[in-house]
């Protein structure tokens, strides 16, 4: 009896230090777990800007522009003699001085330094048509500038101080890295108000306005009236964009800014560096989208890449490029879009030449070309299709998939301003509850292809109908040319 008393306290004792130690172990994990959410989220929402606010100011500028503007360029206001208002108008006058008299208009901008020489990058449009370009600096200084180049398609600009002494700048980051949701502020000139701050997240990335090389971030970080040329720094105190825009119904901030991605601006900057204006690669292309109905009508799965709808004279007619090719693989790069070509193309080396993969009548095709200059071809004038067999004078007209059309005769030739050259059908009349109609189709405009093969005459047209349906196609490719710009468009077939 008394061995089993003394056991029983020994065996509770033995339990309870067990629990003690899982219960101390539990809160020492708990513990553990919100120490390390503490910590993450003091990664994530910085408690201040402060520091990395003194770290950028030095480096960010105002602008001030000052140009030469003509007040009127029409005859001064007059009055009959013996008016009422003679008075007043010749005092007004006297006021104003000489309505024709130039006078100076100033603006103001933001931009940054870029090395300690005094480079400094900002809009295009800040200093357009400026004739003195002045610069302040956060230490109160200001110096007088000069543009080394400007380039209106990403509406860039950089100018170049003389500083007696080393500037603070600030570095250019990977745009690509920057996700949506991550820290950013801006800083500028914002309605004059001078080095002001203002901070916010990404809102989207690869935003495009309305140039063809746009590559925007999007942010809700506070962008007014001159923070246009400001940087965009990420929480490293990287430059990832150049203020460039907002969106606003009353020209002020509403949380919807863009800033031109650095990714973009570096390659353009670097240019303008080296040359004093940029030197993008050219192709020698018109091209469109690839639409689904497009795709379907020429058996391209899936629907991506660049259509080509017309071959000028230039580096790609000379790689044997054709109307109708589609372009799935640049430089060992898959194709998506137009707007994907077009950027890579102009990032490319002039003079390089790379790998194009096209598909053509239902197979790939490997074409190498030589990449010209963009600046030097875009006066260029298209090459003229080759001159077509004679047709006969008298139309002939038939009316195919809601369309009304008809031989293009020298006397319709005459009548459209074309020249001799010029193939194809003219479109009489579209009906407009047709699928024709809703795709853009018009009077006027001209069939110079269906099915990627040439039309002549109308029967021309029948066969490519017929050719397809065969086929077992579901769609017939048409290309259209309007004013001299060609497109395709797919029509389904009835």
């Amino acid at each position: 009896m008394t061995s089993q008393a003394i056991a029983i306290p020994q065996v509770q004792d033995r339990r309870r230090g067990y629990v003690l130690r899982a219960t101390f172990a539990l809160l020492l994990g708990l513990a553990l777990l919100a120490a390390q959410s503490v910590n993450a989220q003091s990664r994530t929402i910085p408690g201040s800007f402060a520091d990395l606010a003194d770290q950028i100011s030095p480096a960010v500028v105002n602008i001030t522009t000052s140009t030469t503007v003509s007040r009127r360029t029409g005859p001064a206001p007059q009055v009959p003699e013996g008016s009422p208002f003679e008075d007043f108008f010749r005092d007004f006058l006297d006021r104003e001085g000489n309505p024709n008299q130039p006078r100076r208009s100033s603006a103001l901008g933001s931009g940054f330094v870029i090395s300690e020489d005094g480079f400094i990058v900002t809009n295009n449009h800040v200093i357009e048509g400026a004739d003195q370009i002045t610069i302040e600096f956060f230490s109160g200084q200001e110096l007088d500038a000069v543009v080394v180049g400007t380039d209106a398609n990403t509406d860039i600009a950089l100018l170049k101080v003389e500083p007696e002494e080393a500037l603070a700048y600030v570095p250019f980051g990977d745009s690509n890295t920057a996700r949506v949701g991550d820290w950013v502020i801006a800083m500028g000139n914002p309605l004059g108000q001078g080095f002001s701050v203002s901070a916010g997240i990404v809102s989207a990335r690869n935003r495009a306005l309305s140039g063809t090389y746009d590559d925007y971030i999007q942010t809700d970080a506070a962008i007014n009236r001159g923070n246009s040329g400001g940087p965009l720094f990420n929480m490293n105190g990287e430059v990832i964009g150049v203020n460039t825009a907002i969106l606003s119904p009353n020209g002020g901030s509403i949380g919807i800014g863009f800033s031109m991605a650095s990714n973009v601006v570096t390659k353009v900057v670097d240019q303008l560096k080296q040359f004093g204006e940029t030197r993008r690669g050219w192709l020698g292309v018109r091209i469109q989208d690839v639409t689904p109905d497009v795709a379907e009508a020429i058996g391209l799965t899936p629907a991506k890449g660049a259509l080509v709808t017309d071959v000028p004279e230039g580096p790609a007619m000379d790689a044997g490029m054709k109307s109708g090719d589609v372009i799935i693989s640049f430089d060992g790069q898959e194709v998506e879009d137009v707007r994907g070509l077009v950027r890579r193309v102009g990032n490319t080396e002039v003079g390089k030449t790379v790998r194009m993969v096209v598909f053509r009548d239902g197979k790939t095709e490997t074409l190498k070309v030589t990449l010209g200059r963009r600046e030097e071809a875009e006066g260029a004038v298209p090459a003229v299709a080759e001159q077509g067999e004679d047709e006969p004078e008298a139309p002939q007209e038939q009316e195919l998939l809601g369309l009304t059309v008809t031989t293009l005769t020298d006397d319709l030739r005459t009548q459209m301003g074309l020249d001799g050259a010029e193939e194809g059908l003219v479109i009489k009349e579209v009906d407009e509850m047709s699928e024709a109609y809703e795709k853009g189709l018009r009077a006027g405009d001209i069939i110079t292809e269906a099915g990627q093969q040439k039309v002549r005459a109308v029967t021309d047209l029948e066969d490519r109908v017929e050719e397809a349906r065969e086929a077992g196609r579901k769609s017939l490719l048409l290309l259209i040319r309007r004013s001299g710009e060609p497109r395709f468009v797919a029509l389904t077939l009835e």
